[in-house]
């Protein structure tokens, strides 16, 4: 079943159940799986390439969660808090912190970085091995951390 058809799958679910959150975020998960196979990149989306959607959907919505908080406005935070949750299901399990920091040691211990004038180097070797199994932010902190003088 394709990414497509899983995704009109659970709309359906959600219909059926009028669960309007869980709709409502589906939607928006559809459309933007929409967007980009009509960008003219192909026809059928690659497992990579909707995961760096979801991710990035993720993003937008802590971003607006946390400026909804900040704004004292729980109303729009709960709504968007739960529509985050919805979304957070199509990403895999993240990883632990304790094995994301032995992950990254190795791979500053394998590719010899060991100042933190490398970090940029580093981030982008584990960025790119770590592609959807771990958010940036918690990479880019572990990585501070392991070159710190």
């Amino acid at each position: 079943m394709s990414i497509s058809e899983q995704v009109n799958e659970q709309i359906k679910r959600a219909m059926l159940a009028k669960d309007s959150v869980r709709l409502s975020a589906l939607r928006a998960v559809k459309s933007a799986v929409l967007l980009e196979q009509t960008s003219g990149k192909g026809t059928e989306l690659s497992e990579d390439a909707f995961l760096k959607i979801i991710q990035k959907m993720v993003k937008q919505r802590q971003d607006s969660l946390a400026i909804y908080e900040s704004q004292n406005r729980p109303d729009l935070a709960k709504e968007e808090a739960d529509q985050l949750a919805v979304i957070l299901e199509f990403l895999p399990p993240q990883m632990e912190d304790a094995e994301l920091e032995k992950l990254l040691s190795q791979l500053l211990a394998e590719n010899q970085i060991q100042s933190p004038e490398q970090f940029g180097k580093a981030m982008g070797l584990a960025s790119k091995e770590l592609s959807g199994k771990v958010d940036n932010k918690r990479i880019s902190e572990v990585l501070k951390k392991l070159l710190q003088p």
